[in-house]
């Protein structure tokens, strides 16, 4: 059976735009994670007669209604009564659920005295299946009722995410006697609609397995997911798809279930042994960002710079200076420079170099917003891409780093590395 799940955020807050609605985007990736489909994000202030209006309406389109937010100790606090009221539901005291409170006062919150009205929070609806929250002291639950399953989550993210991770998943995964899995499959040199045009015949035909696109800043991602009796079976079914993918897109297909391209490139650099370190201008040290991001990424990371004056190129990395007179700092022979001064400043295998404007005005060379040049320099040669990556200041930056990332992972990979030119 498939499953449709609704999403409802309570909280005036979100109304008013005073926080933004994570934990709507949070749980939808995870139930993609598991096959089910979100067709409705509904977001309703502290107000149980609007509150009550919106479930009314969800549960004659989902069988999974989804709340987040409103399980706190406070007066505006009413998502469970009002859940509890739309389905029938009385509201018994949770003994267990009332000494984990107690308990999270006494070991967590050392400098707060527990007042009564916390204990607001250990009403559960009648025969609901609790949801023990490691994170806060609002506990969720589950019940069905009126052919829906009925799922309430805290609204504070730290505690959303963890308690869907650990108690939602599990519930939901116990609606089908189908095994879900999913691959998801990183592409990195190619536009969303290029891709989509290249695989949109296969999308259509699939049902199971599905393949479904999902545009991330700079990249694209493609999600691979089957429903079958045995995680074996799934994997049998996706294979293929998978094979057709990367048949179809070629190198610019990055990894397979991996994080990020800069993940993709520290695996790569351990598994050779290599060491790297960058020198930047316009992306203002976001490669090293992402590097140092990476737990282990010392092992073979071994520093940068964020040389964003010409005066700093010369005296960190030795780039002549006649050469940023001559050739300008917007260049492929000053990104060149940088990569090769990179390379010699932390005597590192390969060094990376970045330079161009991110906007949102030029500088005084005309040179047009969104021109990058990266290059990246090895014991051999140093390679370069001239690239043009729009007018967005953090897209520029954004963009130009991850072709710098790409470059290495060509370079360790054998691909070819040669020039960009968009």
């Amino acid at each position: 059976m498939t499953h449709t799940a609704e999403i409802i955020s309570v909280g005036t807050e979100l109304l008013l735009g005073n926080i933004a609605n994570t934990d709507a985007q949070d749980i939808s990736q995870m139930l993609s994670e598991i096959g089910i489909n979100v067709y409705y994000h509904t977001v309703v202030g502290d107000n149980p007669e609007r509150l009550k209006a919106a479930v009314a309406v969800a549960k004659g389109r989902a069988d999974i209604l989804i709340t987040t937010g409103g399980l706190g100790p406070t007066c505006d606090d009413l998502t469970k009564q009002t859940l509890a009221e739309s389905f029938g539901k009385k509201l018994i005291f949770d003994e267990q659920e009332a000494q984990e409170i107690r308990d999270y006062f006494a070991t967590r919150l050392h400098s707060h005295q527990m007042t009564d009205n916390n204990y607001r929070q250990a009403y559960l609806p009648e025969g609901c299946v609790p949801f023990h929250n490691d994170c806060g002291t609002a506990p969720g639950c589950a019940f069905e009722a009126e052919g829906v399953h009925v799922l309430m989550l805290p609204g504070p993210p730290r505690e959303c995410v963890p308690m869907f991770r650990s108690c939602a998943m599990p519930y939901l995964r116990r609606l089908s006697d189908l095994e879900i899995k999913s691959h998801n499959i990183h592409i990195f040199g190619l536009g969303e609609s290029f891709v989509e045009d290249k695989l949109r015949d296969t999308m259509l035909k699939l049902e199971n397995p599905t393949l479904a696109p999902y545009a991330k800043s700079g990249e694209v991602r493609l999600r691979v997911t089957a429903r079958a009796r045995t995680d074996e079976e799934a994997e049998r079914m996706m294979a293929p798809v998978i094979a057709e993918v990367r048949e179809k897109i070629g190198d610019c297909v990055y990894g397979i279930d991996t994080d990020t391209l800069e993940n993709t490139v520290l695996q790569l650099l351990k598994k050779d042994g290599v060491t790297l370190a960058a020198a930047e201008s316009c992306t203002g040290g976001l490669v090293s960002k992402r590097m140092t991001d990476l737990p282990g990424a010392s092992e073979v990371y071994l520093g940068g710079a964020v040389t964003y004056a010409p005066s700093s190129k010369t005296a960190i990395l030795g780039v002549p200076a006649d050469l940023l007179e001559h050739d300008g700092v917007v260049s492929s022979s000053v990104a060149e420079a940088m990569a090769q001064g990179a390379r010699a400043r932390f005597e590192s295998d390969l060094g990376i170099g970045i330079t161009g404007i991110a906007g949102p005005a030029s500088d005084e060379s005309g040179t047009p917003v969104g021109t990058v040049f990266v290059s990246l320099a090895t014991h051999r040669r140093t390679y370069t891409r001239k690239l043009h990556l729009g007018h967005d200041r953090d897209r520029v930056r954004i963009s130009a780093a991850n072709h710098a990332l790409d470059m290495v992972r060509r370079f360790l990979t054998g691909l070819p590395v040669e020039e960009w030119e968009q």
